[in-house]
């Protein structure tokens, strides 16, 4: 039966409070490991696809390259065009001069100067397109390179995610300890008496502070038994199990049946708090006293009490 209850409302929130964290572990376990079946699956794929991607960008870089030398090249031919143009808008004019060559001669010298000025031109403009092109393709190749070392470094974030995963695992289990722990300290919080008996004395009343150790009630079972201590000359026939008679002082005309439980391993005085002693050399015999559980076997009734400390007398028949 309940004896006695204390204040649970602590130890409940502390139960609630492991509860969280644990499902809260629990969440993050599972998280963790999908983390790391999604890293397996893509770990494989994904390098083969950053070093196709890698063969890629290393082709563009090449043709970036070979279109910077053809730019370079047409620079040159542009460049010794226009020097050839100017030159012969000089001799034509030197020539018009004396009349050799008319004027319309020395116009188309003119136009063709102007035309080779403006293939340099474009020539050069092409030029610094094919050397933007070729570090924009440089450049993709060194994110290609990275993106291939952080597929080749696979295996450690595999690695990695599974340690998570196993230190969450481990915070489950600390967590399902603390919800034990938690739940053990909430049940403490009711009192229920360990057997069947009537409470002979209460030390405790309800608002009242308890501590750890504080004695709150005293029962006594109702399952009773009577020690005597027989002379060890009364012993020699007596065995557990023989049929008892117990009379008591209180109850002079009752006769409560019962048999012998146990039969101490050893005298009364032997296993007292101050244990007699001999003085040294000195030899007295007297006869020791050992201590027999009688248990009453009959259900007792309410008019006939017996409870701690009453005086009682033990018949035991051994024969």
């Amino acid at each position: 039966d309940l004896l006695v209850e204390l204040d649970p409302r602590d130890f409940q929130e502390r139960l609630e409070q492991a509860r969280a964290n644990l499902r809260a572990a629990v969440q993050q376990h599972r998280a963790a490991l999908m983390n790391t079946r999604v890293v397996e699956r893509t770990a494989g794929a994904g390098v083969q696809q950053a070093e196709a991607a890698v063969l890629t960008a290393e082709r563009q870089v090449d043709a970036a390259r070979s279109r910077l030398e053809q730019a370079r090249a047409q620079v040159a031919a542009a460049e010794a065009e226009a020097t050839r143009a100017a030159a012969d808008v000089q001799r034509y004019e030197n020539l018009l001069r004396y009349g050799a060559v008319s004027r319309q001669e020395r116009d188309n010298a003119v136009a063709t100067t102007d035309k080779a000025a403006a293939d340099l031109d474009a020539a050069r403009r092409a030029q610094q397109a094919a050397a933007d092109t070729l570090r924009q393709r440089e450049a993709e190749l060194a994110q290609e390179h990275a993106r291939l070392a952080s597929a080749q470094a696979a295996p450690d974030q595999i690695a990695q995610t599974r340690a998570q995963a196993d230190q969450l695992a481990a915070q489950i289990a600390q967590g399902e300890a603390a919800v034990h722990q938690a739940e053990l300290q909430l049940s403490y919080t009711k009192l229920y008496a360990p057997d069947s008996g009537r409470i002979t004395r209460k030390s405790v009343e309800p608002g009242a502070y308890v501590q750890v150790g504080q004695t709150l009630f005293s029962i006594v079972p109702d399952r009773v038994w009577v020690v005597a201590n027989f002379k060890e000359t009364q012993l020699r026939h007596m065995r557990p199990g023989q049929p008892a008679k117990v009379t008591v002082d209180a109850y002079p005309d009752r006769v409560f049946e019962g048999h012998v439980d146990s039969i101490q391993s050893g005298s009364g005085a032997a296993f007292s708090l101050l244990p007699p002693e001999n003085a040294t050399g000195n030899y007295v015999k007297v006869v020791q006293r050992v201590p027999v559980k009688i248990v009453i076997d009959e259900v007792l009734d309410p008019q006939h009490v017996l409870g701690p400390g009453m005086s009682a007398v033990p018949e035991v028949r051994v024969r």
